[in-house]
């Protein structure tokens, strides 16, 4: 029995060919790697949590946005929800990782790659992306943006939603960090007298 993340992750084919029956995904969008007679325009890069896997996306703004509050995205993402940015599939060029991508068919739960299927790193488990028949949706938070600017392409920042539960929130870690704006103003008055007193805690010590 092989031991390559193919075997462990379905009929991924051979991690070194990309001849043969099982290796004819490597030729198609999304995994096809673009040649660079093509003119792929790099505008993004994205990467899982290991860095195994790494693409290019040539597209400036998905197609589309969309929270998913299935339980299916709610259980295999571990979240309330699931963030997800539409794409073409000739958008994505992947430059790292073809063996290290694993695929999952929620609704026979198996490995084989049959659509519509879930895309991650086979090695850190990271959600690479959702492949439907004719699109795919990518996860924004995997994506290096350099320029802040960038992120509004998605309406994005760090921050994804806002949850009015009436508690601080940090931009940071907890009390060494500032507030938000929206923090109950309770919350901001406190941390602003916590921190004048040790301003003044601090000034008295040096002198």
């Amino acid at each position: 029995m092989s031991n390559s993340t193919y075997t462990a992750n379905g009929e991924n084919g051979d991690p070194g060919s990309t001849e043969g029956e099982l290796n004819q995904w490597k030729h198609r969008a999304p995994y096809r790697v673009h040649d660079k007679a093509e003119g792929f325009k790099v505008r993004y890069q994205g990467s899982c949590h290991c860095g195994k896997v790494q693409y290019q996306l040539s597209r400036e703004k998905p197609l589309d946005s969309k929270y998913c509050h299935c339980t299916t995205c709610q259980k295999i993402h571990g979240a309330p929800f699931q963030w997800a940015a539409i794409f073409h599939k000739d958008d994505i060029n992947f430059t790292h990782g073809h063996h290290d991508l694993g695929w999952y068919e929620s609704s026979e739960k198996t490995c084989v790659h049959k659509l519509p299927c879930k895309v991650s790193c086979a090695y850190c488990r990271t959600p690479i992306m959702d492949e439907g028949r004719n699109m795919i949706l990518l996860f924004p938070t995997l994506i290096d943006f350099k320029d802040p600017e960038d992120r509004k392409n998605f309406d994005i920042s760090r921050r994804v939603l806002d949850i009015n539960d009436g508690k601080p929130k940090w931009t940071g870690l907890n009390d060494s960090s500032d507030l938000i704006a929206d923090s109950p103003q309770e919350a901001v008055n406190e941390l602003k007298r916590k921190r004048q007193d040790e301003e003044q805690e601090k000034s008295n010590g040096q002198k």
